[in-house]
């Protein structure tokens, strides 16, 4: 069984930065590719960003790219996203993610990849 817990959401002005932390327990999954989803209200969820087993790769979704960086720390079994720049449009429930099993290196953009999820946690961007 493996959990993911986040930290790292929370209320900040346009223009401000976060950091948001997921942190895994359980199983190692340190081989596994990883990512970062977000669901604002009315709206389906998106991808944000994506990075494979040991970080030498990374993706990012058109809307963040240039002000969000993904990266994660193996020894803690720990994924990052570096949030800068946000705009009232970022506001969302971002959600963490770890995909499982045989040939899950591979940073990949849909969600139907994903095995493991975390238990999603708000950022709220004010105008």
């Amino acid at each position: 069984q493996v959990q993911l817990v986040q930290s790292g959401g929370g209320l900040v002005q346009t223009g401000g930065s976060r950091r948001l932390s997921c942190v895994a327990s359980g199983r190692t999954f340190s081989g596994n590719a990883m990512a970062w989803f977000r669901q604002a209200p009315g709206k389906a969820r998106e991808f944000v960003s994506a990075i494979n087993w040991n970080g030498g790769t990374t993706l990012y979704a058109v809307p963040v790219q240039g002000r969000f960086t993904v990266s994660r720390e193996h020894d803690k079994s720990t994924l990052f996203l570096q949030m800068n720049s946000l705009k009232p449009e970022d506001t969302a429930v971002y959600y963490c993610a770890a995909r499982w099993g045989e040939n899950t290196a591979g940073a990949v953009i849909y969600d139907s990849e994903y095995t493991y999820w975390g238990q999603g946690t708000q950022v709220t961007v004010s105008s």
